[in-house]
């Protein structure tokens, strides 16, 4: 099989254009920026959208604007409302993108940017944090989400050590590690779940994933790793196209496939563990959303990972809008609407790949 047939052979793929997907980049971009506007609106004060877009549109450079709206309204839009829409975008952007990169790394469409213990060692991370005695903040880091972040890079570091072969690092052996490392983790993540006391009700609502205390500060030491780590990823996009065929093929061709590996896979997990830091481990939007993109616009990763990109970040922010406002003044675990949305979406994809071996 080709690599052209490789990239588009995916029996639902609709609009596997070039020129389409450029317009379709077009498209989410612009509705990127009508799903902040709305999703910035709406909330227990309600704000009508003009105003809502006017603020926004206030704010830009060179642009000016007549202040016909309370000072209170533009506090509420730009400080309250305004960093919670976008470090979810910036979240579901780089869970769509590093789920993108590890199902074309290892040729899976269930693999997910937790695969290799990022979760787990975030959440071990997460809860040592929530019973230490203790508070500060380094960085822009607090303790909590600093000491997820560093578990989080030290599973992958641990998982990536005890896979490696030599100078290879074979994929499956990767997957098996990353597994049986998360299993451990886990355990002595409930343990330390089940003797927290009164702090169990906060690390159970941290682990299910929640943007309730997002600030600004989050998203200026937030950004940096997962603009670096995406830009990265699409860098390589190309390269990672022939990855499709197979290693030995990809190796033929002049791709030094351990040294991509390497690569996409610091980059994929840098970007993930940044994101669960500050937000707790939300579930299967690294598999639905870049799955969803590749039935829809092809396998092509040069289109693939930006398309993936905006659709990500207009999911989560939709996501989180649902959880924020169905059941107001009470907020859902943003983990648990992705779970409804996901689970059905992967045990779709299960039986699809039964069809296809069977």
């Amino acid at each position: 099989m080709s690599l052209n047939q490789t990239l588009e052979s995916p029996a639902g793929t609709y609009f596997s254009g070039r020129r389409t997907r450029i317009y379709s980049l077009l498209g989410l971009s612009a509705a990127l920026i009508v799903v902040i506007a709305l999703a910035t609106s709406i909330g227990s004060v309600q704000i009508p959208f003009s105003t809502t877009f006017s603020i926004l549109l206030d704010r830009l450079p060179f642009v000016d604007i007549a202040q016909t709206w309370q000072s209170v309204i533009a506090t509420i839009v730009l400080e309250i409302r305004l960093p919670r829409v976008i470090l979810a975008g910036l979240v579901g952007a780089a869970l769509a993108t590093a789920g993108a990169t590890y199902q074309g790394l290892f040729r899976n469409p269930l693999a997910d940017p937790y695969l290799i213990g990022v979760a787990q060692g975030a959440s071990l991370g997460a809860v040592i944090g929530f019973l230490l005695p203790v508070a500060w903040n380094i960085a822009g880091f607090g303790l909590i989400p600093l000491l997820a972040f560093c578990g989080a890079l030290l599973a992958t570091v641990t998982v990536y050590l005890l896979a490696r072969v030599g100078k290879t690092l074979p994929v499956t052996t990767l997957i098996l590690a990353g597994v049986a490392l998360s299993a451990l983790l886990g355990s002595i993540v409930s343990y330390l779940i089940i003797s927290s006391g009164d702090k169990m009700h906060g690390i159970i609502f941290w682990l299910m994933g929640s943007f309730s205390m997002s600030q600004w500060s989050e998203i200026t030491v937030v950004l940096p790793y997962i603009v670096v780590g995406t830009a990265v990823i699409i860098i390589f996009a190309r390269i990672l196209n022939v990855m499709q065929l197979d290693e030995e093929q990809a190796q033929q061709l002049g791709v030094n496939v351990e040294k991509l590996k390497l690569i996409l896979l610091a980059a994929a997990t840098l970007i993930t563990a940044a994101s669960v830091s500050f937000v707790g481990t939300i579930g299967f939007v690294g598999i639905i959303i870049p799955h969803a993109v590749r039935l829809i616009w092809g396998a092509d990763h040069r289109f693939l990972l930006p398309l993936a990109v905006l659709t990500g970040a207009i999911f989560m922010i939709l996501t989180d809008l649902v959880a924020r406002t169905v059941l107001s003044p009470t907020e859902i675990p943003i983990g648990v609407i992705t779970a409804i949305l996901g689970a059905p979406f992967f045990l779709y994809l299960l039986r699809r790949r039964k069809k296809a071996i069977f």
